[in-house]
Order: C-alpha cells, then structure tokens, then sequence
C-alpha cells in the first residue's frame, strides 16, 4: 500500500489542508500509477502546470470535470475526489498550448477551493486506503485478473506482457488502479471507482464492469461478421452478375436489359402526360438506369414507371350526343324506367350544349332484378363511351379504393386506377354496383375514401396511394347501384343524385318477357326462334303463379326452367315439328305452382287486416292478425317484429280504449280480456312505421267482431289520437297490393302526391282512398250490414278528457 503521509508534509497542513495547483481534466480520469500525456490550453490550466514546475516536488491536483463542455469551470463543475500527481516533462508547443506528462500517486478530497484571478488552488484532505476484509479483497482480486486475462484474449489490442505485469501485482488497491486504467468505462463508471472506499467495494464495482465490457465487446464482434458477411455477399453478387453480362456479350448475344431500357425510354417520351407525372417518370427511369436489372428494386421502379406511362392520361372516347339515338337504344334495351331514362337524356342535353361539364354521380336504388347495372350499361351503349364495372359488395379495404402505398410488398394501384387502365380511355361510363354492400375493419373505411372519387368537386385530382400523382376522374360518368338507402352513409348519399326504380307491374314483366327474356333465353339455351312457342296466357302464368318479385330475375329463371326442358325434348326425340308451351302445360314443366294467383284470402275474416310493408325487394303484403280471449287486458305482440311496430300496437290498443264508446265496444274491455296481435311468418324480421292504421283495424275488428274486407289493403301510421300520419315506398307498396289482387287502398292523405309516381295501368285497377284520422279508415275496411253506420249522428266527437279511462264524463268522480 502506498504510504499517502509523505505528500501531507507542512507547517499547517493538517489544520488548513495541504494545498496544491487543481488542472481540470476534461473526457479523462488519472488513477494512482497511471501515467498520461495531457494537452493543456487553457490559461488557468497552463498557469496550474507552471506553478507546479516551480516547486521542488512538482505535485499537482488532477480532478475531472462533471461536463467536458464547460470551458470555464467553477466548484460545481469539478468532482471533488481526484489524485495528486507528479508533472513528469512540461513542453510548450509554438501555438501557445501545453504538453504535459503527469502521473497520479494518490487519492486526495478537495477540503476548499481557493480561487484566484490566474489559476484554481485547492486544500486536500487524504484518503486513507481500508481494507475491511482480506480475504473477500482476494478473492475480487482474483475475479479481476482473470476477467482481464479473458478481455486481453478478445481484445487483440492488450499486449502479453501487460497481463503478466497485471498478474504479478499483489497489492489490492493497486491492481484496480491498474486493471482500471486499461479499459474504456464510462468517465462517470471510472470516477464511481476512484471514489470507491474500501477496496473491497472498489474490486466488486471493477468485476461487474468488466463483465459489462466484455459483453459489449462480443456484441459489438459479432455485429461486425455479420456487417461483414453481408457486404461480401452483395459484392459477390455484383461481380456474378458482371461476369454474366460479360459472358453474354463473348458470345455475341444482344443486352437485352440495355435494349429494354431503350425502349421503355422511348416510350416516355412518347406519352402524352401532364407534366407532374412525366417528370415523375423521368426522375424513376434515372433511378431504373443505375440499379442492377436482376435487383428486387429495379422490379419496382419498372413496375410503377409501366403504370404512369400505361394509363390514359388524355385518351378519349368519342362521345356520341344525339338525343333521338340515345333515345332509341334505351328504349330497346329497357322497358318502362321513365324516370332514369328522362335523367339521363336531359344529362346529353346539357352536355351538347355545354360541350364538357362534371360528371353527375347517379345513384340507382331499387329491388334486386329490376336492370340497375344493365341501365347504365345501357347508357354506355347510347353514348358511346366504354363501360366499367366494379363491384363494391364485400370491399372493407380502403386500398381497394386509393390504391397500397409503394413502401409495400406486391402494391398496386386501386381498382378505379387498374379498371381506367384496362378501358383505356379516361371519360367511360363507371358503374360502381352493390354500393350499399360496403363495410369496414381494421383496413379502413371504403365507403369514406369513395368521397373523393364521387365529389365532383374533388375528383378532378384524385390521388391513387400507389401513384402518388394527381388523377381527373371529372371526365368519368359514375353511375352507381344499391338495394336499399339507409346502408349507405349520409355523407355519401349527399354526393349523389338518387333515383329509385321500385319495379315492375305485371304488364311491365310482361313486356320485359316478351321483348327481352324469352329471346334471349331461346338463344342461350340452343333453340331456333321457330322451334318454340310460347303464348301469351303462358308467360302470364309463370308471371302471377310461378313468381312474386319486384324485378324480373327470378322471371328469368323460370323461363330458362322452360326452355331448358324443351331443348332435352328437342335432342331427344330429334323432332322437327313446333313446341308450343301454353298456359296449361306450364305446371308440366315446372311443377305445381307456388303462388296463387291472388294473395288475399278467399274470404273476409275477423280480426285480420292487410297491410302493406317496403322491403329490400320491394313492397310486400302484410297480414295482421287478432285474437280476443279472456284475461285481465295483457296484451302480446308477436311475429319477430322491431321496436317500431311494437310501439304501433301499443299505439293502436290505446286508440281504440279511448273510441271504445263511440265503436259500440264495452269501455271496460281491457279489465276481462286479453289480446294477441300477431304477424305470420315469424321468421322473418319485420320493422317500420307503416301499419299502424293496419294494427288498429285489425283490434277493432277483434273487439266489434266485425270482419275485415279481405280486398283492402292500408298502410299508414298511427298517433295516439287517431291521426294518420305520411309513410315512404307508396310506389312499391301499390304495386305489391296490384301483384297480391288487392282492389282497395288506403292511404294517408300526405300521399296523395306519390300517386303521380304510380304507373296508369295500375291505378285503373286500384281504387284509391286517403284518410286523414283513423276514424275515416274504419268504414272503409270494415264489413257492415247494409245502412249500418259505424258511428251514430250522436256520437261526440273525439275528446281527450274522456279518453284516458273510457267512461263517459258523468260517471267519473268529482276532482277533489
């Protein structure tokens, strides 16, 4: 152990601290033994060495500094504990600063700081080397030779010779001094070891130090190889691939990559483009030039530089605008549809005359089978334009629309991109279909990146992921197609314009049979025009008895079963002669009919009204069935129905409590009976406010016993006092009640300006009545007797007051 007392020596050193120069180190701490070159720049520093030069033992303080970025350092910014050292040579270099060699001896604490105007003095207080336990110290002792015996064998760096010297050293306190001065630690790690008494503390620290280092070291090793390998790898490749092209060109063959790169070159220039994307362009065959052709990389780049270049950036359709042409076709394509057929010759109006305007977005909405999709392509047909589809049911990722990002493995541009490449042409007619059928997940939220396509005030830039360009989509006529309404979102729906095809009548179907079907199955089906006949009586048959539909797909098939069957009869008996399908020998080739030919019952019935509902595939006739029994006024609502029409029964029960005197019914009914109003097909969800006047008849009747018109069908909502309140989908619903034989409707008296909507054909065979309160709707569907009235001249007329109980105003009991 060194002996510290010699470097205490003086008159009042124990009193006042031995005092001595303090040289600030900066990225560096001396220990005890260790020997330094320092260089020394600063005035205070370089007067510290000079004082020190001066003195006969030349000692100096060494401590380091909390922050090498202080240039000027006070008390705070130097550690306290450092050592004292000798200045072994001083020599002043010709730029003013110092090179010094010092070499610590001793730990020392800083007692005070003296400070002064050319150099920092410091009174030291020594440290006294402790050993608390001999044999723990040598056992760290041996743990720190042997971690520096392993680190010498990876670092190559470490002389043999200092691991014997280090071996050979005995003393504790020494061997840390010196084991530690080898390693690069932390600044802050070495002064934790030079502050660190007793040595047993000291050697513990310096073990999980080295432990630390060494791990680092082989981390740092192996990251190097791997480093290594890689690049020898990506060089071997390079070579491989330069001695492939060298050994192509010995043997006279042509470089097709240069003779590629050439051509898609020209290219470039020769598409017209806007400017973005032909800088675009050029800026990636750049790229494309210098990669190596058989890269991963250069696939991309090519890939994308074959879509900018591949897509019809200024390519045209000629649009043909001759009304009376585009009239004719869409009239042979398309029975009835007044309504779209009238939008879409006023949209070529407008453009003969404006010559380009934004694209309208039309949105078909109607019952599956009623020639959405074949409309506009249709009205392709009449403009001349090419005719896209793309079918949205199912789509839940948004890249479907924008297109993936090029960041990803096997990216494409999105659909709308990908179907204007195929067209070629960047003004076709785009049916986007089943628009109402979108979802979302995770992957976004399709319906939302449509906004921007269908906008016609955004859409003339769009901007596809993939591209990363700007697109006009303003050229394009969207027309889009949905079953139902409410499925698609608001934001969406105010993009559009809504046109609604609610279906076809009977003599509509019929038409359609006639003009296009039955051809057309004829033909796919192998027959000759001449080799079948099929009447009239017959396909009205199939119409009313095999089928009963908004549209015509199942007609279709139906006729196709026909057909199918005639085509087996054909082959079979090899017969040349006509066959002739009338209206009784349907049922032989599709077997008993489904359907009667009138919905209604044969025969009027007590507590059972029809009304009418609006469903995805059109209207359809609804039954409401009552049933009275004894019981304590429980009423139940069943047959799978929504909360709406839950509350419309609850709604019409309440009516007919406050009318009971005025219907002829005991007032105190709901004190000995119950009720049980049910809808049949109870498998079927039924939800909506449209049978509320149906519920109320069909109670009355109950309560009256009072049969219900079977040829009478109502549709309207109820309100606690009676009145009717408007509904939607009055088109489908009269058309359903025309297909089920219905002679009757009642209708709120806010429909009467639906009925203009309603094809003359129909209406003939309808009588029509509108209603305002629920009063009016009574006689109407109800059966009386010949002069009986429902209500008596006497009768008072509705009156809150007396309603809620059902007691006339005499008999209730005085309010107190």
């Amino acid at each position: 152990m060194v002996n510290i007392t010699r470097f205490f020596k003086g008159d009042d050193s124990d009193k006042a601290g031995h005092v001595l120069p303090l040289l600030p180190l900066r990225d560096i701490v001396i220990f005890p033994q260790m020997v330094a070159p320092l260089f020394v720049g600063r005035p205070k520093s370089v007067a510290a060495l000079s004082k020190a030069m001066d003195t006969a033992d030349k000692h100096i303080f060494l401590a380091t500094q909390r922050s090498a970025n202080v240039d000027n350092p006070t008390e705070k910014d130097i550690a306290v504990v450092g050592v004292i050292g000798t200045v072994l040579q001083l020599l002043r270099l010709p730029d003013g600063t110092v090179k010094a060699l010092v070499e610590g001896q001793v730990r020392a604490r800083v007692r005070r700081f003296i400070k002064t105007d050319e150099l920092f003095q410091v009174a030291l207080d020594p440290i006294e080397e402790v050993t608390a336990s001999e044999p723990e110290a040598e056992a760290l002792a041996r743990s720190v030779k042997e971690g520096f015996e392993a680190y010498a064998k990876l670092n190559k760096n470490i002389a043999k010779d200092l691991v014997a010297k280090v071996a050979a050293i005995t003393d504790p306190g020494r061997l840390s001094d010196a084991v530690a001065s080898h390693f690069s630690f932390k600044i802050e790690d070495k002064q934790r070891l030079l502050e660190a008494t007793p040595i047993e503390r000291r050697l513990g620290l310096l073990v999980e130090l080295i432990n630390l280092e060494m791990e680092v070291f082989r981390m740092d090793q192996r990251i190097k190889v791997r480093v290594k390998e890689q690049m020898e790898k990506t060089q071997k490749n390079y070579y491989l691939n330069e001695q492939m092209r060298a050994i192509r060109k010995e043997m006279g063959a042509e470089d097709e990559a240069a003779d590629e790169l050439k051509e898609l070159e020209k290219r470039i220039k020769r598409k017209r483009m806007p400017r973005e994307a032909a800088a675009k362009a050029r800026q990636e065959f750049k790229k494309l030039k210098l990669m190596t052709p058989m890269s991963a990389e250069a696939t991309v780049v090519r890939n994308y530089i074959e879509w900018i270049i591949g897509l019809p950036w200024y390519e045209r359709s000629r649009v043909r605008i001759d009304i009376t042409d585009a009239e004719r076709i869409l009239e042979e394509d398309h029975y009835g549809l007044d309504k779209p057929k009238e939008r879409i010759l006023e949209y070529l109006a407008v453009q003969a005359l404006v010559k380009k305007i934004r694209g309208p977005i039309l949105c078909l909405v109607g019952p599956p089978g009623v020639g959405k999709t074949s409309l506009a392509r249709s009205v392709a047909r009449a403009t001349g334009r090419r005719f896209i589809r793309l079918s949205l049911g199912g789509v839940r990722d948004e890249a479907e629309i924008r297109g993936h990002r090029r960041t990803y493995i096997g990216a494409m541009p999105g659909k709308i991109i990908q179907s204007l490449k195929k067209a070629g042409t960047n003004n076709p007619v785009f049916c986007l279909d089943e628009v109402d059928k979108m979802s979302m997940d995770f992957r976004g939220d399709p319906s939302a990146a449509l906004l921007e396509v269908l906008d016609p005030e955004q859409n003339y830039a769009f901007n596809d992921h993939y591209l990363d360009l700007d697109y006009d989509l303003s050229e394009i006529l969207f027309i889009t197609t949905a079953n139902t309404l409410p499925d698609i979102p608001l934001p969406l729906q105010d993009r559009m314009e809504i046109i609604r095809l609610p279906g076809y009548t009977e003599h509509e179907k019929f038409n359609i049979a006639r003009a296009f079907l039955v051809p057309k199955q004829i033909k796919l089906n192998g027959l000759q025009p001449e080799q079948i006949a099929i009447s009239d009586n017959a396909v009205y048959t199939v119409i009313n008895r095999y089928t009963r539909e908004a549209g015509v797909r199942n007609l279709e098939r139906e006729l196709a079963g026909i057909f199918r069957k005639v085509a087996r009869h054909v082959v079979k008996t090899e017969t040349d002669k006509v066959v002739r399908v009338t209206d009784s020998s349907v049922a032989k080739y599709l077997g008993p009919p489904r359907f009667r030919s009138s919905a209604i019952e044969e025969q009027d019935h007590v507590g059972m009204a029809t009304g009418m509902a609006w469903t995805q595939v059109g209207g359809e006739l609804l039954f409401v069935e009552t049933l009275t029994m004894p019981g304590r006024g429980q009423v139940s609502v069943t047959g799978k129905l929504g909360d709406v029409m839950k509350e419309s029964a609850q709604a019409a029960v309440s009516f007919v409590r406050s009318r009971a005197a005025q219907l002829g019914i005991d007032p105190r009914f709901y004190r000995k009976l119950d009720l049980h109003i049910h809808i049949p097909e109870g498998a079927i969800p039924k939800d909506g406010p449209s049978a509320g006047i149906a519920m109320c008849t069909s109670v009355v009747s109950a309560l009256t016993k009072r049969a219900v018109r079977r040829e009478v069908a109502m549709t309207g909502e109820i309100t606690l006092r009676g009145r009717v309140l408007p509904i939607g989908g009055v088109k489908e619903k009269l058309l359903a009640a025309h297909r089920g034989g219905i002679k009757k409707i009642v209708l709120p008296k806010e429909n009467e300006k639906d009925l203009r909507d309603i094809p003359a054909s129909v209406a003939k065979q309808l009588e029509i009545v509108t209603v305002e309160h629920m009063d009016e709707v009574l006689p109407h569907a109800l059966v009386l007797a010949e002069g009986e009235r429902l209500f008596s001249d006497h009768d008072m007329p509705f009156d809150m007051s007396s309603a809620n109980t059902g007691e006339k105003p005499e008999e209730r009991a005085p309010i107190n």
